[in-house]
């Protein structure tokens, strides 16, 4: 795998969005493993601006990460009943309930954004939720990037294979953030790593990388021996120095409230994994009330913004795997060397 990645070592840093940028894929690349900048939430002057760091600081392969959901209709009944939930907490705060803003952005890969990546011809592509349509990946492709995909069934990963990319990803239930589930978004047909890689080692031609519930070096010489050609690693990284986490975020994952994480709906109306909040146990972590991905976390936005000046996650989305025994407050690219055993 580490030759299909142009890589050192067998390592991805899973892509991120909300705490890092281009400062942490550098830091990781340096250290032999394929860095990763997450994009689906980059307007295209922001992407523009961090694909020039990565091109301008690293001669090494980088990965760029794209979302590819369906954006959803908005439906305004619902909209209003998921804003009848939150309203207690808004009065609570002394919010006003109808000053909600625009929903958050989360572009599926299109044509522009693929207009925009063109230029800089990354050496891989990954992608969240399926694949794009058939002639963006066409084109990806004809670009010579090699491209990854996260499946968290044996059912998506033989789909994706079916469809052309390099390698897939096996996402484990124990990973932190959001499923990359696309056929099916009932969880209980969603197995955890050391499950589910065998499974597809055993079914795909391609190359599998093992991801979720990882967290440390004897944990990738696991997967690596249950026949993963990769590993990705995500919750690890998120103390290290080059990683923008928010300080109310690092905190919670200093604390014993690590321990309990959870699948839930109500940040972003996706179903990700994180650690369990005020929200989450009042609430329950999953919502029937949730507009869809991501229409669910402009209601929140308020709220999450008011308790964070305070010091406080109760309405934050503090993304973390089953596993955050990895963190650490060193340099990624000391993390990097130390997961590889290098």
């Amino acid at each position: 795998m580490p030759s299909l990645l142009g890589t050192d070592l067998p390592l991805i840093q899973a892509p991120m969005a909300g705490v890092q940028g281009s400062a942490l894929a550098l830091a990781v690349c340096g250290a032999g493993g394929l860095g990763s900048l997450p994009c689906a939430m980059l307007p295209a002057d922001a992407l523009r601006r961090e694909l020039d760091a990565l091109r301008d600081g690293t001669s090494r392969p980088f990965n760029l990460n794209f979302f590819c959901h369906r954006p959803p209709t908005a439906d305004e009944a619902r909209e209003q009943a998921w804003r009848d939930a939150l309203a207690p907490y808004y009065r609570e705060a002394g919010l006003d309930p109808d000053a909600v803003p625009a929903a958050v952005s989360r572009v599926p890969f299109d044509a522009r954004t693929a207009h925009v990546v063109e230029a800089y011809r990354p050496a891989v592509v990954s992608f969240h939720f399926g694949l794009p349509a058939p002639d963006l990946l066409a084109q990806v492709k004809a670009w010579g990037s090699t491209v990854l995909a996260s499946a968290t069934t044996l059912d998506e990963a033989r789909w994706l294979e079916a469809r052309g990319v390099d390698a897939v990803i096996a996402q484990g239930l124990e990973a932190g953030g959001h499923r990359g589930h696309f056929l099916s978004d009932d969880a209980t047909r969603e197995a955890g790593t050391f499950a589910l890689l065998p499974q597809l080692v055993r079914a795909l031609r391609v190359p599998v990388v093992a991801t979720g519930g990882i967290a440390d070096a004897r944990g990738v010489a696991a997967a690596l021996a249950l026949g993963a050609s990769a590993v990705q690693v995500g919750t690890s990284y998120l103390l290290c120095d080059e990683a923008t986490t928010h300080a109310v975020h690092r905190a919670a994952l200093r604390s014993d409230a690590v321990a309990h994480t959870a699948l839930t709906n109500l940040f972003s109306g996706g179903l990700a994994r994180g650690i369990v909040n005020r929200l989450m146990r009042e609430l329950g972590p999953i919502s029937p009330l949730a507009p869809p991905f991501p229409l669910a976390a402009a209601a929140i936005a308020p709220l999450r913004a008011h308790a964070e000046r305070a010091g406080r996650g109760d309405f934050s989305p503090l993304w973390a795997g089953q596993d955050a025994s990895g963190c650490r407050e060193i340099g990624a690219a000391e993390l990097t060397r130390e997961l590889a055993g290098a």
